[in-house]
């Protein structure tokens, strides 16, 4: 009898259960919010770039001031959200088409790109690379009757 009571005693099990399936599922759901915190940094990268250099281009003088505009914000916006300038692709196209782009009273449609690095993914066999998370925005702005492409 006091065998069997024994084998039926169960005390102190549920505190290791309960320590081992928290860490199962905890350690991914930590994971899971890390990366979608990243992901959201670089779409709030890609917003905001798209929005001030639609703006930036808009407001400059010349095409020759618009591109310094373009760069020296692509490279701050990249700098202050901690992504490396090569992953922020910006695409400038004008509606409609013209020769020229921007150009008066056209409408630009500014599209920026980034590419968003998963955390913890080790650099071996171009993981890195293969696992990054695209991350697209795109702005509108009208140009000016009056802007002066030279």
């Amino acid at each position: 009898m006091h065998r069997a009571k024994a084998l039926r005693d169960d005390g102190g099990a549920a505190a290791v259960e309960f320590l081992l399936v928290g860490l199962i599922l905890l350690v991914p759901i930590v994971y899971l919010v890390i990366a979608l915190g990243q992901i959201q940094s670089g779409s709030f990268a890609a917003e905001t770039a798209s929005r001030q250099i639609a703006r930036g281009v808009a407001a400059a003088q010349n095409a020759e001031h618009a591109r310094e505009r373009v760069e020296q914000t692509a490279r701050a916006v990249a700098a202050e959200y901690g992504i490396e300038r090569q992953e922020l692709e910006v695409d400038i196209a004008c509606r409609p088409a013209t020769a020229l782009c921007p150009s008066a009273g056209a409408t630009l449609v500014v599209t920026v790109r980034v590419r968003v690095a998963l955390p913890l993914v080790p650099d071996v066999f171009g993981a890195q690379q293969k696992t990054r998370v695209a991350v697209e925005a795109t702005s509108v702005q009208k140009m000016s009757r009056l802007w002066s492409a030279g």
